[in-house]
């Protein structure tokens, strides 16, 4: 049978173009259709614009610190429709240039949203187009809630990067990475801010020297951070937005906006997945490991699965689908190996097993003499930097290690620059890196990385 197109990928973000450009060069024919803009949360919602947020939140701190080197001036005044506008700009710049990249591709770009109406055949703006192979990389969406009245009156990070103006305070529902990194952010412009989390602890799934030291520093800066509690009800009043909180901490908090950062769900509304029979796991599609759904001839890459949800990840399922598909080349991503970064302050980054999870898959015994199997080692210092600035500002380090062979089963930071320190060592830790290797390695002196190397 002929079909309109070799691939058609549904949706460009990070791995909907990664999949598409490998696919064409190849020499498949591609067609990629986008409904709204190119590249995707990260690029448009997600970590893009909240790296540059981040930023601009960075330099009322910074200022003061330069002050311990002897750099007076007045304290910097934010024009926050200004910022709004550069990072616009700068994302438009962005989704423009995937547009020129396509384009030299020969991948064609449609916009709008594609429904299927059999297993190799899709409707979009009511143009029925078939394909051999098809992609789904849809990503995700924002979630709230169904069980907290007047939800309705919080908005979601999508909403974050566009705001008319900053609020004086703001509560944040959700103690996750995405809750963490907006009350940091927001703390950071000046605004009070209440961070809310059901669970013990905020950054479920990190180490838990990751959970309490940020939520320790978080508190020192004056972030309200309230664990065990949930919020029952939200109501607008004349005063702002009324919250009832609920558990360890039962109070009501008035604020001008509220966040709810509980996390994204897949984006599949309106796809027909039904029609076809793609299996789903809850709200997630379900694939192998080689990406492929249950429909023989459809993949899925990315946050819509049931995978890990991050950008490199699915960038790296994009590239590894078409290098199998259409390179017959199989090529297997490493879950294990994958790192991720929380972009508060202190900022975190973290690669492999925590200390509970090493010691939950390889027991807690070495030997019959009741000696740890799993050892870990950890850090706390002051980086140079902040020894002039007067900003109490540590570095924590933490190696987690398996004692029987002495390979470095998790390494985990927290401080400045922490994605930047980690992001070497991860080659290192896909390698099977042990503790003996850190330490005969030598560092770079002085610097924050060189402290993994002589840590014991």
């Amino acid at each position: 049978m002929t079909y309109d197109y070799d691939l058609f990928v549904i949706g460009a973000g990070p791995g909907g173009l990664a999949a598409a450009k490998r696919a064409a060069n190849y020499g498949a024919n591609v067609a990629i259709a986008e409904a709204n803009h190119l590249g995707g949360t990260c690029v448009n919602l997600g970590c893009v614009p909240k790296k540059l947020m981040v930023y601009a939140a960075d330099f009322p701190r910074l200022a003061a610190a330069y002050r311990g080197y002897g750099w007076t001036q007045s304290a910097p005044q934010l024009d926050w429709a200004t910022l709004v506008s550069a990072q616009k700009q700068h994302i438009e710049h962005i989704r423009q240039s995937y547009v020129r990249s396509l384009e030299k591709s020969g991948i064609e770009i449609m916009r709008g949203r594609a429904r299927f109406t059999d297993s190799h055949t899709l409707e979009i703006n009511d143009r029925p187009i078939t394909a051999d192979k098809i992609l789904i990389a849809v990503g995700g969406k924002a979630v709230k809630p169904g069980n907290i009245s007047g939800i309705e009156h919080a908005v979601t990070s999508d909403s974050m990067f566009s705001l008319a103006q900053l609020p004086k305070s703001l509560v944040v529902i959700g103690g996750g990475y995405i809750g963490v990194e907006f009350s940091s952010m927001m703390h950071g412009f000046g605004v009070e801010v209440f961070l809310v989390e059901r669970e013990p602890q905020i950054l479920t799934g990190f180490d838990e020297l990751i959970c309490t030291t940020v939520r320790d520093r978080l508190q020192e800066r004056g972030i309200h951070t309230f664990c065990n509690t949930s919020v029952k009800a939200i109501e607008k009043t004349e005063n702002g937005i009324s919250v009832d909180l609920e558990g360890e901490h039962t109070k009501t908090v008035t604020a001008d906006l509220v966040l709810c950062a509980i996390g994204r769900a897949p984006n599949l509304e309106g796809l027909g997945l039904e029609q076809i029979g793609v299996e789903l796991d809850g709200s997630a599609i379900v694939v192998n490991h080689s990406s492929r759904t249950s429909v023989s001839n459809i993949y899925a890459v990315g946050d819509c699965t049931n995978r890990m949800q991050l950008t490199p990840v699915a960038k790296t399922e994009g590239k590894a689908f078409a290098e199998l598909v259409f390179g017959n080349y199989p090529c297997e991503v490493d879950y294990d190996s994958v790192p991720s970064a929380v972009c508060s302050r202190p900022e975190v980054a973290s690669v492999g097993l925590s200390e509970a999870q090493a010691k939950e898959k390889f027991g807690t015994c070495a030997d019959q003499s009741g000696s740890d199997r799993i050892t870990s080692y950890q850090s706390e210092f002051q980086p140079l930097f902040h020894t002039l600035s007067k900003h109490k500002s540590e570095t924590v380090i933490k190696l987690v290690v398996n004692h029987k062979d002495d390979r470095v089963l998790g390494i985990h930071i927290i401080g400045d620059n922490a994605a930047e320190v980690l992001q070497g060592f991860v080659l290192a830790f896909r390698k099977g890196v042990t503790k003996k290797e850190f330490d005969d390695t030598i560092g770079i002196h002085p610097s924050s990385a060189e402290e993994f190397f002589v840590i014991d």
